[in-house]
């Protein structure tokens, strides 16, 4: 069972409907959670406002703080008259978003940031916004990207691992990845499916050594990985037959399982790169992230310190 007893549902200033608010309920129905609702809000009109009194701009401030309140009162609300739940409000005035929740997370805790993703409307897929990106690289919680769609019962959970690596930090978040979808499985009355990515024969190496076969290699490859998470399975008590392991790149196979499955929930590790090395390198949860049509959860490794926290 989940052990997550505090929520943070990012509100979308944008819409009538939260998703957020919808999953986290979700959640909190069958967890007993709480539920705390973050309004981040920002008029840049009132930096236009300095030839104002101080007390002038802090009314204008506060009354849209106070419209604000009151709509986000309106929504919540109706939420809580059909579920029971006590739902605390908070409205946060700031130009960043992000770092408004994840100063948020910092300040008081949460044990899950839910967020709603927005879909294009013309390509009908899901378009991460630079919000999302900054929270699944800095936030120190884990990070639920949730579509419209409802969760199912008896649906599918997919967590991508690295079986086959002797990185002990990722050996670290197979494991935490591991509880993870074994607790949502739980919540949820779904069934786990792993995935594991592995590469294919590097082109150079088959062209530039003759008696390189690639064939015996890449089946020497396939068998490791494919032990490896047998092995892995036995050790946390999946069944082995619900394990995918498939030639390539993460961000071409997880997808991929994730839709032959039709997962409702990809949860999936990330480094949390920021700054310098992010641009260059990349991050490969990331790029996996972006071809995924349904909900993510993102999880940090064990002791990932965030870049906000002092």
């Amino acid at each position: 069972m989940l052990k997550y007893q505090t929520l943070l549902a990012v509100i979308d200033p944008s819409s009538e409907e939260q998703k957020s608010l919808k999953r986290a309920i979700h959640i909190a129905n069958k967890t007993g959670a709480s539920i705390t609702a973050l309004l981040t809000i920002y008029d840049f009109s009132y930096e236009m406002t300095t030839m104002l009194s101080v007390t002038e701009r802090e009314s204008m401030r506060q009354s849209v703080v106070d419209d604000r309140t009151e709509w986000l009162t309106s929504i919540v609300e109706q939420h809580h008259h059909s579920n029971n739940i006590n739902i605390d409000l908070k409205v946060v005035w700031h130009n960043r978003p992000f770092e408004s929740i994840i100063h948020e997370v910092i300040q008081h805790n949460y044990d899950l940031v839910i967020k709603g993703t927005h879909e294009h409307g013309v390509l009908k897929a899901v378009v991460f916004t630079p919000t999302d990106w900054h929270l699944m690289r800095k936030c120190p919680a884990p990070v639920l990207l949730v579509k419209e769609q409802e969760w199912p019962e008896s649906g599918n959970i997919l967590a991508a691992v690295s079986a086959g690596t002797e990185d002990k930090e990722h050996q670290s978040l197979n494991n935490k990845l591991a509880k993870c979808a074994k607790d949502f499985a739980e919540t949820l009355n779904a069934k786990v499916h792993l995935v594991n990515a592995y590469p294919g024969t590097p082109v150079n190496i088959a062209i530039e050594i003759p008696e390189f076969d690639p064939q015996n290699y890449n089946q020497s490859v396939r068998d490791y990985h494919i032990n490896s998470m047998n092995e892995f399975c036995q050790t946390h008590g999946f069944n082995s037959a619900c394990s995918h392991v498939r030639e390539g790149l993460p961000e071409t196979a997880i997808p991929l399982v994730a839709k032959d499955i039709n997962a409702e929930l990809v949860i999936i590790g990330t480094v949390g790169r920021t700054g310098i090395s992010a641009a260059l390198i990349g991050n490969t949860a990331e790029h996996v992230i972006d071809s995924l049509d349904c909900d993510v959860l993102t999880i940090k490794p064990e002791g990932f310190k965030s870049p906000m926290e002092n």
